[in-house]
């Protein structure tokens, strides 16, 4: 049977139809107890034996009448009592009959006719007790009935709340195998289904967003290729015509040059929107890694004829990828150093909030236009298009940043401080990274870049 929605019904029903067996089995074995040899009921009849016996010796049949009627009264089913041989020693009637259905088998309940026989023996009498079963199944019918309907309809919504999300995720799985990788269940429930569910959509979001890096990096690719491709096919023809062969190697292994450094940055935002599981998450201090990167920087600074100051009164301490972390403040460091004015500064502030850790990186050179201040960040996005490898990179600096950023759960925000560029980085702090989420948030193939 392939499904499950037929397969819950059928096996309800069968526990239900064992059930009502096992129920039949135990409620003939009580009444068995209670009305068999040894039982309550015999001990009952044992005494109105003897007392009918003692009734009938002192007053004759008159007497025996008066007491087995009041006995009646007070117990279930008419009783009889006759000699030795059945005959009835109140109205004189014959039910031997009666006695052979027994056997012989004082005091077990016979039945016969939908009634219940039991005999009881003293030495000159006989007591004869006519019963109605206690346990009658088709009295009791209409009662199985309403049960196994009220049974039938739990079991029905117990295989309808789990065969339909199961349902949901078959379809949910078959549409996003067919391409739609927007597709996500939602589910509420807290059981495993529920569970399972979210595991999906988690799943989905995952491969969403890779398979959207992945078309990126492709487009970015094919579209920054184009001109390094088209000059260096220029600079090859030239060196075939012997005409200026030096430059057109010199500008070959430019454009070659500019090509490595160009993959080398596509990768480092292709890894920043990887995997976020993979990457190796550690305590590290703010303050020791931007002092660790002036260090390095300075012989960059040395060369523009500025110097990296930092004013780092605090020392925060924050939970992520370390490696990622200095990706992103060295490339906006490296990146005032470039644009800072000769004899000026880079001023590098370091702050601790109550939930946050706050980062000014700011330069004092032109800015940037206004315009461009919300399209800075996204790759291969320059102040000024004109720039070679000499003058600047391809426009992938606070892209990478602004996503490695985003992976930590903070914001990376650009303004003019005329004179200059400030940008502001928030870090959360491992408590308020400790409420967001169990690991790494994932980047949406739809959900842009937070600034």
């Amino acid at each position: 049977m392939k499904s499950v929605y037929l397969r819950i019904l059928l096996w309800c029903f069968v526990t239900l139809v064992l059930s009502l067996l096992a129920f039949s089995m135990v409620s003939r074995f009580v009444e068995g107890r209670a009305l068999g040899k040894g039982g309550p009921m015999a001990r009952v009849d044992e005494m109105v034996l003897h007392e009918a016996a003692q009734a009938y010796e002192s007053g004759g049949a008159q007497r025996l009448a008066a007491y087995l009627g009041n006995t009646s009264a007070f117990i279930d089913g008419p009783r009889f009592l006759t000699d030795s041989q059945g005959r009835d020693l109140v109205t004189g009637a014959d039910r031997s009959q009666q006695l052979k259905l027994v056997h012989g088998d004082w005091g077990v309940p016979v039945r016969s006719n939908g009634q219940m026989i039991v005999a009881h023996a003293s030495d000159r009498y006989r007591l004869i007790a006519v019963l109605r079963p206690p346990f009658d199944p088709w009295t009791l019918a209409p009662y199985y009935a309403l049960i196994f309907l009220a049974v039938a309809l739990v079991c029905w919504g117990l295989a309808i709340s789990i065969a339909s999300p199961l349902r949901d995720l078959a379809r949910g799985v078959e549409r996003f195998g067919r391409g739609e990788l927007s597709v996500r269940l939602n589910s509420r429930r807290r059981d495993e289904i529920g569970e399972l569910s979210r595991s999906f959509d988690r799943m989905a979001e995952r491969i969403g967003a890779l398979l959207a890096a992945e078309r990126r990096l492709l487009q970015d690719v094919s579209h920054e290729l184009r001109s390094p491709l088209a000059r260096m096919s220029f600079a090859a023809e030239l060196a075939r015509r012997d005409e200026n062969r030096q430059q057109a190697i010199a500008q070959i292994k430019d454009e070659i040059q500019r090509l490595s450094s160009l993959i080398a940055t596509l990768l480092q935002v292709t890894r920043g929107e990887g995997d976020p599981l993979a990457r190796k998450r550690e305590e590290f201090s703010v303050a020791d890694l931007l002092r660790e990167i002036s260090a390095d920087c300075w012989i960059e600074a040395d060369a523009h004829g500025c110097r990296v100051r930092i004013d780092a009164s605090d020392n925060p301490v924050i939970v992520g990828d370390r490696e990622l972390a200095r990706r992103a403040f060295e490339n906006v460091i490296r990146n005032a150093i470039r644009y800072s004015p000769t004899a000026a500064s880079v001023d590098i502030s370091v702050r601790a909030g109550s939930t946050a850790v706050h980062v000014v990186i700011r330069d004092y050179g032109i800015g940037v236009p206004e315009h461009l201040l919300q399209q800075l960040g996204q790759p291969f996005v320059r102040v000024d298009d004109s720039r070679d490898s000499s003058t600047g990179g391809v426009g992938l600096g606070l892209a990478i940043a602004k996503r490695a950023i985003a992976i930590h759960h903070g914001l990376l925000r650009l303004e003019n401080a005329h004179p200059g560029l400030r940008v502001s980085i928030e870090l959360p702090l491992p408590e308020t990274q400790q409420r967001d989420a169990d690991s790494l948030p994932q980047l949406s193939a739809a959900a842009p870049y937070r600034a």
